[in-house]
Order: C-alpha cells, then sequence, then structure tokens
C-alpha cells in the first residue's frame, strides 16, 4: 500500500523537500477554548488561494449534502507510573498496542501489551512492576516478557481486582505528545466532543477534530451537512519523524482501521448526489483511502470512483505526492511536523503535482501570521 513519488518535474523528492521553518514559540502548549474559536486557514486545492478565517467559519465552505467524516476513536490513558517491585525505583510505561484479549492466569484477569518503557536500562525481560494509587497496594502489576526492536517490551499485566480497564483509568494518564511539555489542564481537552466510549484504543488524539463542540455540529447538520464516522487508532508513530533521505524507504506504521457499513453507504449516497466527502483529519483519509482500495472489486458508483464497502483491518497505506484519491474531496486538518508522513500526505492531497509547495507556501504564510502549530495548534482546510 505504498504510494509513488510524483513531481511537476519529475523531480524524485526527498524527505528535506517536505522540511519548512517552525519556530519553537508558535507550537501550542494548551487547547483554544472555547475549541473552535482556534484559527483556520482556507486553501484552495486548484488555486492554492488562501484566507484567513475562524474555525466556527467552517460551515461557510461546506454545503447541504456533504459528508462530515469523523474518527471516533478514543485516546486510552496509556501513560502509568510505577516502580519496579524488588527495589522501588520509579518507572514510566506507556501502552502501545494489546497484544493478546483478556485472559485468567492463576485466577488473576491478564492482558498482554506492547510497550515502551523508562528508564530502558532498569527495565529488563523479568522485572516485575507495580503501579499503585497513592501509597496503596498496587491495583495492577506487570511483568517484562520480552524486550524487542527500538526498546518495546511486551508485558503481561494482571489487574489485581480483576478489572484491567477501571485499574487503567485509576492509574493512567493521556498521553500527550512530547513537545508538549506542561499541559496541567482538563485532559478532556485532548478527546474529541464525539470520540467514542466503546473505542478507547488510541494512544494519540485526531487533533483535527478537537476543533469542533456540539454546537458547532448541531449547525452544520441543521444546514444539511451530514456526519459520519470511521475509526482508526492513532499510534504514536505518527509522531516519529522520517530519517531516511529517500522517503519512500520510510517503515510506515500500521494501524488498525474500521469503516462501518452505515459509513460505506453514505459516502456511496453523498457521491451519488454529486455531494462531496470531507474528511476530517488524516486519520479519516487513511481509513477511507485504504477501504476504497480493499473495495476494488466493488461496482462504481455514479461519480466513476470505487463504490466503498465496510472494512477494518490493519493498514500500512502510506501516502505520498502522486498518490490517486479515491474518495475524499476536502480535509480538515492541523499544521503538521516538518519532514513527517502527515506533511507527505497533505502535500499529496494539496494537488497531485505540485501540492508541495502550494502546501509550505500556505505553511510559511501561517508561519508570518503566528498561527498556531500541531497537536493544540490552529487548523486547515483544503477544499
Amino acid at each position: 500500500m505504498k504510494a509513488k513519488t510524483n513531481t511537476s518535474n519529475n523531480r524524485t523528492l526527498r524527505t528535506e523537500d517536505f522540511n519548512y521553518h517552525l519556530p519553537d514559540e508558535l507550537i501550542a502548549q494548551e487547547p483554544m477554548l472555547p475549541r473552535d474559536a482556534c484559527r483556520l486557514l482556507v486553501m484552495g486545492r486548484a488555486t492554492g488561494e488562501l484566507a484567513h478565517r475562524h474555525f466556527y467559519d467552517i460551515g461557510d465552505y461546506l454545503k447541504p449534502g456533504d459528508l462530515l467524516v469523523v474518527n471516533e476513536t478514543r485516546v486510552l490513558p496509556a501513560r502509568l507510573r510505577g516502580k519496579r517491585a524488588d527495589t522501588g525505583g520509579t518507572v514510566e510505561v506507556l501502552l502501545l498496542k494489546q497484544r493478546s484479549d483478556e485472559s485468567v492466569v492463576d485466577g488473576a484477569v491478564q492482558q498482554i501489551w506492547e510497550c515502551l518503557a523508562k528508564p530502558g536500562k532498569r527495565v529488563r525481560e523479568g522485572t516485575t512492576l507495580e503501579f499503585c494509587e497513592d501509597l496503596s497496594l498496587p491495583l495492577l502489576t506487570g511483568t517484562i516478557t520480552a524486550v524487542g526492536a527500538e526498546g518495546i517490551r511486551t508485558i503481561a499485566f494482571t489487574a489485581v481486582d480483576g478489572d484491567f480497564n477501571a485499574a487503567i483509568h485509576k492509574l493512567g494518564e493521556l498521553p500527550l505528545p512530547p513537545y508538549i511539555k506542561h499541559y496541567s489542564g482538563n485532559q478532556d481537552m485532548y478527546q474529541t466532543v464525539y470520540a467514542s466510549d466503546q473505542d478507547e484504543h488510541s494512544a494519540a488524539a485526531p487533533t483535527a477534530g478537537l476543533h469542533f463542540t456540539p454546537e458547532l455540529l448541531d449547525q452544520l447538520q441543521a444546514n444539511g451537512i451530514n456526519i459520519a464516522q470511521v475509526r482508526l487508532d492513532v499510534g504514536l508513530d505518527t509522531f516519529r519523524p522520517v530519517t531516511e533521505d529517500d522517503p519512500t524507504n520510510h517503515h510506515i506504521h500500521t494501524e488498525y482501521f474500521h469503516v462501518p457499513a452505515r459509513t460505506a453507504e453514505a459516502v456511496n449516497r453523498t457521491r451519488a448526489n454529486k455531494g462531496r466527502v470531507i474528511a476530517v483529519g488524516t486519520t479519516v483519509v487513511r481509513a477511507l483511502e485504504s477501504a476504497a482500495i480493499m473495495s476494488q472489486g466493488d461496482s462504481a458508483n455514479n461519480s466513476g470512483k470505487v463504490g466503498l464497502s465496510e472494512q477494518g483491518a490493519a493498514t500500512s497505506l502510506y501516502i505520498l505526492p502522486g498518490f490517486e484519491f479515491e474518495v475524499v474531496d476536502a480535509l480538515i486538518t492541523n499544521f503538521h511536523v516538518p519532514c513527517s508522513t502527515l506533511v507527505m500526505m497533505v502535500s499529496a492531497f494539496a494537488d497531485k503535482n505540485d501540492g508541495r509547495e502550494k502546501l509550505l507556501a500556505a505553511y510559511d504564510e501561517a508561519v508570518q501570521k503566528q498561527y498556531r502549530f500541531l497537536s493544540f495548534g490552529d487548523a486547515m482546510l483544503i477544499v
């Protein structure tokens, strides 16, 4: 599922081509209140023309019959602070991916997870960790069963009282991105207002959706804008920089997604009625376009594009300039880290041939006008 690079002058793209100067002071350290009061940079795909608005103006660019697609995943409180059972030394563990369903071992509920741990030198195979609320007895214990590539630990966790989910919610903290240094406000501001209580699987928020309020969503629906949901479990690899000079050599991360039947039907209906599909975030782009590739055997809809069907699988789709978008017509997104796969994806969406130039020109103007960048920052609409 890797896209080919393509530019208007047939030059092979390098990772450095997606770089831009991001001053540290423009990296937002806290969310905007209210959510929809943040700034919105609107870019026309056809012309690259820019307009400076606020997010609460987004309805001015949407039409009755358009379909907003959101990622309803919820961020797991995946950062756990604990101690080694043998020495009492402090440790921090970050849950990345559950490796097994719950099982009962010696009468206790157990789950196995891939994790990051620090300090890594003290968290070796065979080490037992304890996680306590205040100074009480442990609610959770974990034993390191393996240490793999890039320092990833496999940990077998046991919930002392038998309720793993309750223990995580008592002990865990939301894993804010590493560039947000000292935020201590309401952690719900790092969840979308439409996050599902049933889909708490992400290690990071689908941040384009953080700008919506319930009132704004109600207003859009009253104006004839439809809303549908997908799920894509966001992994921490979304923050991993591309270090290879040739971006096609980068090992893209894999994430689980699900496009339910009702959303596939909503997309196909929107297409048939000449409406637009607007993705709220790069995670939605990845889910919808992955589903389109997996739906290739289905009949085309009235627009001539692929008819979507329900899909749920792991995706390693890597979108670079030259990618042919089958589903998404417009994109709501945040401003992304330089040289990241997300900047590459948004460049590909901005224009098949010269999207990189258009996008970086927009980013340069955003820097000049002091927009707020990254997860808690301002938003961009490409339409």
